[in-house]
């Protein structure tokens, strides 16, 4: 409700503001190379309406989602629930998302961002240029199962190149990809551990210690097992080889 409320105090700023001066506030102008030239104000009011939506754009459209289910699976498959705690791990999980999204950045900042910034391009060449980058990403990383599965669910099996399948088939194609290639992951990382557990387990009942906890015992030896094997760099390392660039 706030942010409605700031996007209709900015409107109505931007409106009165150009009433007063007498210019157009909301216009779109045809080009006679056909594109089309829209006013600083309506840029504006797209750019902030686009921001509402930066966060899920980020989550779903990058490597965030598989990184941050792992971090999830990892941090139960020790046993440790609150350590490390959530904040630690989004903040880490956004820093390696930027180093393994680096270059598609860099793509999307000179193919058109700066265009855009030094008057080369109009805002929806900038769009267009800015998508393309990302399309590429993430037809790398989906499964053509999944490809399949809803491209036949919206009706478009008549398009037979994945580059040209609209973003509200490719985005959710995305997504469960990345969740099954997470949860993959996360099922090597919990056999080691779960092995750990068992072997505590049989020789606590073995010595009659039914009524002790298996997990006090077996969660100094998981995390002593991840120490010696260097976990955290197997991990990390692991996660930025696991896309294809």
């Amino acid at each position: 409700m706030k942010i409605k409320a700031l996007f209709l105090l900015l409107l109505f700023f931007i409106s009165s503001h150009a009433s007063a001066a007498d210019l157009p506030v909301l216009t779109i102008n045809n080009l006679p190379d056909g594109n089309q030239d829209v006013s600083i104000s309506l840029q504006i009011l797209l750019l902030m309406t686009a921001l509402t939506f930066l966060p899920a754009i980020f989550m779903m459209m990058t490597s965030f989602t598989r990184i941050i289910v792992v971090m999830a699976i990892l941090r139960q498959a020790v046993g440790m629930q609150q350590t490390p705690s959530n904040q630690i791990l989004i903040g880490l999980s956004l820093f390696l998302t930027f180093f393994i999204m680096a270059p598609v950045f860099n793509q999307v900042n000179e193919q058109a961002i700066q265009p855009y910034m030094n008057d080369e391009i109009k805002p929806m060449q900038a769009i267009d240029k800015a998508i393309k980058p990302m399309r590429e990403f993430m037809l790398k990383q989906t499964r053509q199962s999944d490809l399949e599965l809803f491209t036949s669910i919206s009706g478009n099996e008549s398009i037979t190149d994945p580059a040209k399948l609209p973003f509200t088939v490719l985005v959710p194609s995305f997504v469960t990809s990345e969740l099954k290639t997470a949860f993959q992951i996360g099922f090597l990382l919990f056999i080691p551990f779960m092995v750990i557990d068992l072997v505590v387990a049989s020789v606590l009942m073995a010595m009659g210690m039914m009524m002790l906890s298996p997990m006090i015992i077996s969660l100094p030896f998981k995390i002593m097992l991840f120490v010696l094997v260097d976990g955290w760099a197997l991990i990390m390392g692991s996660l930025a080889n696991s896309f294809v660039t």
